[in-house]
C-alpha cells in the first residue's frame, strides 16, 4: 500500500518512536514536583521545549505544548483577541484557512465580534495588498496560514506580517503544514503547529506567543504551560514530538529537492496521461511534497475508493470537508474545479517507483470511473463541431435537479454541441457544487459562462457555446 496522504497525518518518524519508548520510563512523573522523578521529568520537558523552540525560531519561554494543533489555534486566537479587546473586536482571516481557524472566527462572530475574510488569487495565495486593505483601527488580530493544506501554495507571510506590524496588529500563523520544511520567515506574533503533521505523535500541538504580544489566557486558571494549556503534560509524547521535528528538519533540505522532483513529475504527467485535468495551486511557490489536481466528469469519492483498491491512499480536497456534500471552501475560494479532486502529499522517503506506479494506474482508474458515470466523448477527445445540415436549437435545457455533481456537468458536456455557435444551454441544478464546477468547466472547455438565474427549483446556470 502506498500512503500518499502525509498532509492529513504523516507516518510516525522512527526517531519519534524511539524517543517515545525511551521517555515512557523517564517522563511519567509530575514535572512540577521537586523529588528525583519529578526533576527527571522536568528535564525532559525543558529539553523538548528548547528543541522545539529552536526549530520554530522562538524563545523557549514563548512556547507551550497543547493537546493538538486545533487546540493551539483555538487557544491562540481566543487569547490574542481577549488580550486586545480594548483595541476592538475585528478579526481578519484568509478565505483558505484551515477549518480550525474558520471555526474560531465563526465563534468570534457569534460572540458579537466582526470578521473580514480576505479573498485569494486563483493560485490560492492572498495578495498582500488585499490583506493590508482589510486592516482597520479596530483590528485585534490577523490570521494567515504559512502554506495551504489542500493545494500546497505558500502564503506571503513576511509581507503580510510587515503590513500588520505597521498597523500595530499581531499576526497569528498556522504553520501546521510547513514546519517540517523550515521555520516561518517574517515577523509573526503567534504561531501554531501540530506534531502529527511532521511525523510526531498525535495529541501534541505547539503554540508560540512572542514576548510583548498582548495575550489573556481564557478559561479557568491553570499553573501549567504558563497558564495557556491546562492539564498534565504528556511528556513522552512531547519529547517524541520535539525529537521528530529536529529529525525531519535534518532531512528537509535533501528530501525537499527529491520530493519536489516527484511532485513536479506528477504535475507534468497527469495532464498528459488523463484528458480534462486541472492541476491547481501555485506551480512554483508551494510545499515540495503536496499537489492537487481535479478531473472533469469524475466523482471524487468514487475515484478515491478505486485508487484505494489499487493500493494508493490519497485524499480529496481537505480531510476536514470531505465528509460533507459541499465543495471544499479552499477550492471554492480559488474558483477552480472541485469535482474529481485528488490531493497527493508524499511522506518523507517515498520511493520514486511508487510515484511511477501511481502514474501508471491513474489513467485507467479515471477512465473506468468516467465510464461508470456515463461521461461524454469530450472526456477523451474534443467534440466535433455540429454539422451545418443538422437541426439545432438555439437553446437547450438540461434538468439535473436532484443529481449531484459531476452529473450536471456531464449532462452539459453531452449537449453543448447540440446548439449552434452562439446558442445557449441552461442547466437546472440544486447541487451547490454546480455553482463552482460549471463555470470551471466553461473555462476549461473555452465556452462562455453567462451566469446564473433563479429557477422555481434550484438554480439555472446559463452557458453560451463559443467554440466547436
Amino acid at each position: 500500500m502506498s500512503y500518499f496522504d502525509a498532509a492529513s497525518s504523516a507516518p510516525l518518524h522512527p526517531v519519534a518512536r524511539q524517543a517515545l519508548h525511551a521517555s515512557l520510563d523517564e517522563g511519567w512523573a509530575d514535572p512540577a514536583r521537586l523529588y528525583r522523578e519529578g526533576r527527571r521529568a522536568r528535564l525532559l520537558l525543558d529539553a523538548a521545549r528548547e528543541a522545539a523552540a529552536e526549530a520554530i525560531g522562538c524563545r523557549p519561554d514563548e512556547l507551550v505544548f497543547t493537546t493538538s494543533g486545533t487546540r493551539a489555534v483555538h487557544t491562540g486566537i481566543a487569547g490574542a483577541l481577549a488580550g486586545r479587546h480594548r483595541v476592538g473586536r475585528h478579526l481578519i482571516v484568509s478565505a483558505v484557512e484551515h477549518s480550525s481557524v474558520l471555526h474560531s472566527a465563526e465563534a468570534h462572530r457569534h460572540a458579537g465580534g466582526t470578521v473580514s475574510e480576505v479573498p485569494v488569487l486563483r493560485t490560492g495565495a492572498v495578495s498582500p495588498a488585499a490583506y493590508t486593505d482589510a486592516l482597520r483601527p479596530d483590528t485585534a488580530l490577523a490570521c494567515l496560514q504559512s502554506a495551504n493544506h489542500e493545494v500546497g501554495t505558500r502564503q506571503p507571510v513576511a509581507a503580510v506580517a510587515e503590513a500588520c506590524r505597521g498597523a500595530g496588529v499581531p499576526l497569528l500563523v498556522d504553520a501546521a503544514q510547513s514546519l517540517a520544511w523550515g521555520p516561518v520567515e517574517g515577523g509573526w506574533s503567534l504561531l501554531t503547529g501540530s506534531a502529527h503533521k511532521w511525523g510526531g505523535p498525535a495529541g501534541v500541538g505547539v503554540l508560540a506567543v512572542r514576548k510583548g504580544v498582548r495575550y489573556a489566557p481564557q478559561g479557568p486558571a491553570d499553573e501549567r504551560e504558563s497558564g495557556r494549556s491546562p492539564g498534565f503534560e504528556n511528556i513522552p509524547a512531547v519529547v517524541a514530538a520535539a525529537a521528530s521535528l529536529r529529525a525531519v528538519r535534518a532531512e528537509a533540505a535533501a528530501e525537499s529537492v527529491r520530493l519536489r522532483e516527484l511532485t513536479d513529475r506528477i504535475r507534468a504527467r497527469v495532464p498528459e496521461l488523463v484528458p480534462d485535468v486541472e492541476v491547481v495551486g501555485d506551480p512554483v511557490d508551494r510545499l515540495p511534497h503536496l499537489l492537487t489536481f481535479s478531473c472533469l466528469y469524475v466523482d471524487g469519492e468514487t475515484l478515491l475508493h478505486e485508487l484505494d483498491r489499487e493500493g494508493f491512499s490519497v485524499s480529496s480536497g481537505s480531510s476536514c470537508t470531505s465528509s460533507t456534500l459541499t465543495p471544499s471552501h479552499v477550492l471554492k475560494a480559488m474558483g477552480v474545479l472541485s469535482e474529481g479532486n485528488v490531493r497527493v502529499s508524499l511522506p518523507l522517503g517515498t520511493p520514486a517507483e511508487e510515484v511511477e506506479r501511481f502514474l501508471a494506474v491513474l489513467p485507467r482508474t479515471v477512465a473506468a470511473v468516467r465510464e461508470k458515470l456515463g461521461a461524454p466523448a469530450a472526456a477523451v477527445a474534443p467534440a466535433p463541431a455540429a454539422s451545418p445540415t443538422s437541426p439545432a436549437s438555439d437553446e437547450l435545457v438540461v434538468d439535473a435537479l436532484g443529481r449531484r455533481c459531476p452529473i450536471p456537468v456531464i449532462e452539459l458536456a453531452k449537449v453543448i454541441t447540440d446548439v449552434p455557435i452562439g446558442g445557449t444551454v441552461r442547466v437546472l441544478s440544486d447541487d451547490e457544487a454546480a455553482r463552482l464546477d460549471i463555470p470551471a468547466w466553461c473555462e476549461m472547455r473555452n465556452q462562455e459562462y453567462v451566469g446564473e438565474e433563479p429557477a422555481p427549483r434550484g438554480t439555472a446556470y446559463v452557458i453560451r457555446r463559443t467554440t466547436p
